[in-house]
């Protein structure tokens, strides 16, 4: 095969540190989703949908045939987590969590997915994030040590 084709849709989930609700502010919240969203995009991972809550993201996203989506993700963090701290001095201690998750999506899930990352802050009246990672977690049948994932 003369190309390289592939097509792997990702649900990316991480937190700000110590879950502090930072993105108060709708109008900067929205522009750090766009933000992070150009990050990706320009790194080769197509940016489908960002959503999340005040203290928390989840993005939907192709997965970029250019690196490792570790390298992608850790880019969209740092690159936004400088461009919040120049947005507002209330912000200058601003941090994304250490860790993510990142989870697969089927091509007949996308849709559904979307609708759910646009409903956080409903979804977020009845459940925490620590309750919704956790069963993400289950659900994909990940280990994990609970000391470890919320740093």
């Amino acid at each position: 095969m003369s190309q390289s084709l592939s097509k792997i849709i990702l649900h990316i989930i991480f937190s700000t540190k110590d879950r502090f609700d930072f993105l108060t502010d709708e109008k900067i919240k929205q522009e750090t989703h766009s933000f992070l969203a150009g990050i990706l995009n320009t790194r080769g991972a197509t940016c489908i949908l960002v959503g999340g809550t005040s203290n928390h993201v989840h993005i939907l996203s192709l997965q970029s045939k250019k690196e490792l989506i570790s390298k992608t993700i850790g880019e969209g963090k740092r690159a936004s987590t400088l461009w919040l701290k120049d947005k507002s001095p209330l912000l200058s201690k601003f941090h994304w969590q250490n860790g993510y998750g990142v989870f697969s999506v089927s091509e007949s899930n996308v849709e559904i997915v979307k609708k759910y990352i646009l409903n956080q802050e409903e979804h977020h009246k009845t459940s925490s994030y620590k309750d919704e990672f956790r069963s993400f977690l289950k659900k994909y049948n990940i280990e994990y040590d609970e000391k470890y994932v919320w740093d």
